[in-house]
């Protein structure tokens, strides 16, 4: 799949989740934005997955620790194949399996239950120590947020991924600066995320999260790391792609009424076939 296809397929991911946040009147859209060309690269291109066989005991596994960004998350599933788009109307429905964060077990293609930040890369050492362990060459792929790093459990896992040698995992981390509070910065400031994960003891690459192909390259540097797991930082923007939601905090957690759901899909139709 060539570059121009997967910009086109993050650009579905954006309009679904939109649409899936707008119909459920509640949900992240925000963080759910951000990382939309992160999932194409991975689901459509880097992964090795099949819907069909979705708990084959050699697929690549896939953890979102930042388990609010759910609805960018389920439309990559659903355009995947994994079950169809039209139950993303129900997304957060009492009779819908589509719950507000991830649930394994109940939601086709989901490896773990997610939504208490901090805990998903802990749950993807697990994964990627048990590939180890039974000798399975399946890598594991996580994505967590900037905020996320306030939580001290996250440098544990660091910690341990470096000790371990996990070099079957991947990291991405979703710099977009902002969380429910207002700027990273403000509330409680990480940096320098890349000398921090060094002295950890990973290997650091740093990209634009919105660079189709700079996704991808990063994920095949990441294939070749020998002994160190591997973290990509990428410099996102919260909202991307509908410009009143792009760099404001309060989308974090907002859904748009009718009015501003027209113009957020205009404005994703309109970078349609980039």
């Amino acid at each position: 799949m060539d570059n121009r296809e997967l910009y086109s397929i993050s650009n579905q991911i954006r309009q679904l989740t939109v649409q899936a946040v707008f119909d459920a009147k509640s949900s992240h859209p925000g963080g759910s934005l951000s990382i939309c060309d992160i999932l194409a690269v991975l689901f459509f291109k880097q992964m090795k997955i099949e819907p069909s066989d979705a708990e084959d005991e050699n697929r690549d596994r896939f953890v979102l620790s930042k388990g609010h960004a759910a609805p960018a998350y389920y439309a990559a599933l659903a355009l995947r194949g994994y079950f169809k788009t039209e139950e993303l109307k129900k997304l957060r429905k009492i009779d819908s399996f589509l719950q507000g964060h991830p649930s394994r077990g109940k939601i086709p293609g989901v490896d773990m239950s997610t939504g208490s930040l901090g805990q998903g890369l802990s749950a993807a050492n697990g994964m990627a120590l048990t590939a180890k362990a039974d000798k399975k060459d399946y890598r594991v792929y996580c994505i967590c947020g900037d905020g996320e790093l306030q939580e001290g459990q996250i440098w544990e896992a660091a910690m341990t991924a470096a000790h371990y040698k996990l070099d079957n995992l991947t990291l991405f981390v979703d710099c977009n600066g902002l969380q429910i509070d207002g700027k990273v910065e403000d509330v409680m400031n990480v940096a320098p995320v890349s000398d921090k994960f060094q002295a950890f003891g990973w290997k650091v690459l740093e990209i634009d999260g919105h660079d189709i192909e700079a996704i991808d390259e990063a994920v095949n540097r990441a294939k070749e790391s020998k002994v160190k797991p591997t973290v990509i930082l990428c410099k996102t923007v919260k909202g991307k792609g509908v410009s009143f939601m792009e760099n404001q905090a309060g989308w974090h957690g907002m859904t748009p009424n009718e009015q501003q759901f027209e113009a957020a899909m205009a404005d994703l139709r309109r970078q349609e076939g980039r």
